[in-house]
């Protein structure tokens, strides 16, 4: 094969590789809020812990997790700044019947609930703290997700 050819192809793939990764990045750490409702019960998640009285971060992350310590300590210090929000972790690792179930691809993954333990956001990944934030206003709106007539 001509050796140029191979030159081009590894190029190709290169260029492809850096382009996925790329994308994969700028949406980890995301906020994305959840519309409909979604209750979370805390058997789903397999915790005696109780919810907060105003909203309860919900981090999915497994052993092997290598963001989940960092994503455990933002989110721990931006519960205890707030009154009546919680943090809870779910590992993940024996339990992927929990993952299946709220759809986690990546860990970590947190979930922020509002008051009456309903999906307000999403994050998928490890987040900035501008994200965690805008995550908590979003549970702390009484709007969101319902649709208002």
């Amino acid at each position: 094969m001509n050796p140029w050819i191979v030159v081009g192809i590894l190029a190709g793939l290169v260029i492809v590789a850096t382009a996925i990764g790329l994308v994969a990045r700028s949406r980890a750490g995301r906020v994305q809020e959840v519309r409909g409702l979604r209750f979370v019960k805390r058997v789903e998640l397999d915790t005696d812990l109780p919810f907060g009285s105003m909203a309860t971060f919900v981090q999915f992350s497994t052993e092997m997790c290598s963001r989940c310590p960092g994503t455990k300590a933002l989110l721990v210090r931006t519960a205890e700044s707030r009154p009546g929000v919680r943090y809870i972790e779910v590992d993940l690792t024996h339990r992927p019947d929990i993952a299946s179930s709220f759809n986690v691809l990546q860990t970590p993954t947190t979930l922020v609930l509002d008051n009456s333990g309903a999906i307000a956001a999403r994050i998928g990944g490890a987040p900035r703290p501008e994200a965690v934030r805008t995550a908590l206003d979003i549970a702390l709106r009484r709007d969101h997700g319902h649709y208002v007539i």
